[in-house]
């Protein structure tokens, strides 16, 4: 189902949701500098902002922007501005931290009326922290390793032999196409060598690639990107039974150039949360 679907199925059920309410003590640090309904204010104008942005991006590269999910990286904030953000219309949200992604779903598991929404992981995932992610998270983004690719496969398979998972888990190869020496990940002729046993683990579904880009140069942002894209069209003719449908890659720095360049599944965190954060 694509972003509108979900968008017009939950619009009736989104009106019912209860203002947040304040951060309990250990949440996540807060952005929220104004009242409830001058922040809900600002999120619902900013996710135009952004839908608005991307929908541009995809018309200069001849594409359809139903072809783009938008994903609202909620790390840095707790659970009253994730209810929020579900209010302004947001229905799919990225954590980085296991802990906080569970402890996120318990929060709005007793808040009455909150509509159906999705939670993905998106930050480095040790392997002592793999249990406390599968089952909770529709998809993750960071599966950096054959090591770790093992890993969730046989927790996962473990798991739906139990009876507590229903399928095998849903994942990105997280790739580091820029080659930078502080980013983990694949890098690409990795990934090319290790196709095979990847596509045999029983306990996960390659659904696609991740990357992130240099910050702060464009140009550089731009030749990853369209580098995360040249190296999937590769894999597709290598391996044409596996799904890469995905490409998640662009934050809130370089969406645009990323929606440009393929992306399928944008990060945004700061532009969509942080109301001093200026879209340029």
């Amino acid at each position: 189902m694509s972003e509108k679907d979900i968008e017009e199925t939950d619009r009736v059920a989104t009106a019912s949701v209860a203002a947040p309410a304040p951060v309990a003590a250990g949440a996540a640090p807060c952005r929220r500098d104004l009242d409830d309904e001058r922040y809900l204010a600002f999120l619902e104008e900013r996710r135009r902002e952004i839908s608005e942005r991307i929908a541009e991006a995809c018309r200069r590269a001849g594409r359809d922007e139903a072809e783009v999910a938008r994903l609202a990286v909620s790390k840095t904030v707790g659970p009253a501005e994730v209810l929020a953000a579900i209010r302004a219309g947001w229905r799919l949200f990225g954590e980085n931290r296991p802990q906080e992604l569970v402890r996120k779903l318990e929060a709005l598991a007793q808040v009455p009326g909150v509509p159906p929404v999705r939670f993905d992981m998106i930050g480095n995932l040790q392997t002592n922290k793999i249990n406390a992610v599968l089952g909770r998270a529709e998809l993750i983004h960071s599966v950096s390793s054959l090591h770790l690719a093992r890993s969730v496969s046989e927790r996962a398979l473990r798991r739906m032999e139990a009876g507590a998972l229903a399928a095998p888990a849903d994942v990105l190869i997280e790739v580091n196409v820029s080659g930078e020496a502080s980013k983990s990940g694949f890098s690409p002729k990795e990934l090319v060598c290790g196709l095979d046993e990847l596509s045999g683990l029983r306990g996960i579904r390659v659904r696609g690639l991740m990357t992130m880009a240099p910050r702060g140069e464009l140009d550089v942002a731009r030749r990853t990107f369209a580098g995360l894209r040249e190296l999937r069209d590769e894999l597709r003719r290598r391996v044409p039974e596996m799904d890469l449908g995905e490409l998640s890659c662009g934050m809130s720095e370089d969406f645009e150039v990323a929606v440009e360049e393929g992306s399928t599944l944008v990060r945004l965190g700061r532009v969509v949360f942080d109301p001093a954060f200026g879209i340029k």
